[in-house]
């Protein structure tokens, strides 16, 4: 089974604990079995594997993005990288034809393509494992998964089949409706619109070489920052005329803000918090190394983060992004391939930061000019190499780094440090939000 996932979005949704680095899907917010916490992404993959030893998985996505993937699913899936945002058609596009130019999957093979992010069972990903099957078949050029409503959602779009059956021609498609409508949608068998979607790569392949010009996957990367933005629906969906829909019945939600989020956790609080008795309806996500004491609230959300500190009324908190869009700072916090940083202390002239560093993982900077850097290994065992002479390193070391130093960290077991800059601070492209190490 080939799955593309599609990883897009800013993160602005759900600060502080997200960001333009660190989307919603990373953010380790589920319990796994054995302890500890897994993200968004980590669980579907998870599910996907369970249901699929032998799925393929692909994940479209920016490239701000390609380092956190790296670091919680590791080598194993697939990346279609998106030079830009350009929206659902494009980016499928793309990673059709990465699929097929440089992974070498053929023209009659089905793809699914699903959102990298729903909160649903395993029997979700056995339904998209019947959905490749009938792409396979080839009875329609593109198969839709149509989920079951729960309610009259006025947040959804509407898929309208021909009938009732568990499969079905497609009518038409309906954009989010009033809830009035949407009841009248229902009675009809409508189907919420979740965005998973099957077709043989021949099909889609050939749609984008109809659409765009270009000639293989390399050719279509290079110029893909002129694409027009359109949605896949727009673009394809709704000019389909061999497309049928398979009705889901199973849990499905879209854990797009807050409220929603804090339904599928399974304690009110994570990290260090305290709540009082006269607390009710109240969830702390707390990611700082300090507590976070709660009196007497009722349906507020609190979540702290290196990015900032958010408290919110549950029902207010999907209000928050024209607030987020205000603040303007470097990112705090980021998940890379190598491992992950948090910046501790920023002052004029100075920043600290933490760094994880997994083992195997080798980092090399590039010297610089202005600055100097001291770390402090705080556990583990590693080796730097400045301007070529190796330093072992281990828990206690204290390393001093000039000015002008090529330098490069290879980590040999997990290792944690502090690296505290001193000279002049830069920080890369506001648009990225990473600081500059």
């Amino acid at each position: 089974m080939q799955i593309v996932l599609l990883s897009g979005g800013s993160g602005k949704r759900l600060w502080p604990l997200s960001n333009d680095v660190r989307s919603k899907q990373f953010i380790k917010i589920f319990k796994k079995e054995g302890g500890g916490y897994e993200s968004m992404v980590q669980r579907v993959y998870r599910q996907i594997c369970k249901v699929d030893a032998n799925a393929k998985v692909t994940i479209a996505t920016s490239k701000s993005q390609v380092s956190a993937i790296h670091n919680q699913l590791g080598g194993a899936v697939g990346v279609s990288v998106e030079p830009c945002r350009r929206d659902t058609f494009p980016a499928i596009a793309l990673a059709t034809a990465y699929l097929h130019d440089v992974m070498g999957v053929g023209e009659e093979e089905a793809v699914v393509v699903c959102p990298v992010d729903p909160y649903v069972e395993d029997d979700y990903f056995a339904a998209i494992k019947q959905l490749s099957d009938l792409a396979e078949k080839g009875t329609a050029n593109l198969t839709l998964m149509g989920i079951e409503p729960t309610y009259p959602s006025e947040k959804y779009g509407y898929i309208i089949p021909e009938g009732k059956d568990s499969i079905s021609a497609v009518r038409t498609f309906k954009e989010k409706p009033t809830e009035a409508v949407a009841k009248e949608y229902i009675a009809e068998g409508a189907l919420w619109n979740g965005g998973v979607f099957a077709y043989k790569l021949g099909y889609v392949l050939n749609r984008a070489h109809e659409l765009i010009d270009f000639i293989d996957y390399n050719d279509l990367f290079a110029k893909y920052d002129t694409l027009t933005k359109i949605s896949f629906d727009y673009a394809v969906v709704e000019h389909e005329e061999k497309i049928a829909v398979m009705r889901f019945k199973g849990q499905w939600k879209d854990l797009g803000t807050w409220n929603t989020l804090v339904e599928a956790m399974e304690e009110p609080t994570m990290g260090k918090a305290i709540l009082n008795d006269q607390c009710e309806g109240v969830h702390v996500i707390n990611e700082l190394d300090v507590p976070v004491l709660c009196m007497g609230l009722k349906n507020v959300i609190v979540s702290a983060s290196a990015e900032g500190i958010l408290v919110s009324d549950i029902e207010q908190s999907d209000a928050i992004k024209p607030f987020v869009d205000k603040i303007d700072q470097p990112i705090m916090f980021a998940e890379k391939s190598w491992g992950d940083y948090r910046v501790v202390d920023s002052q004029e002239g100075s920043l600290t930061v933490k760094l994880n560093v997994k083992a195997g993982a080798k980092m090399t900077y590039h010297s610089h000019e202005s600055r100097k850097e001291v770390w402090t290994i705080l556990s583990g065992e590693g080796a730097a190499f400045v301007d070529g002479k190796e330093i072992s390193l281990r828990s206690g070391d204290v390393l001093s780094i000039p000015e002008n130093a090529k330098h490069t960290l290879v980590a040999k077991t997990d290792i944690s440090l502090l690296e505290v800059q001193v000279g002049t601070i830069k920080v890369k492209d506001k648009s990225k939000f990473e600081f500059d190490f």
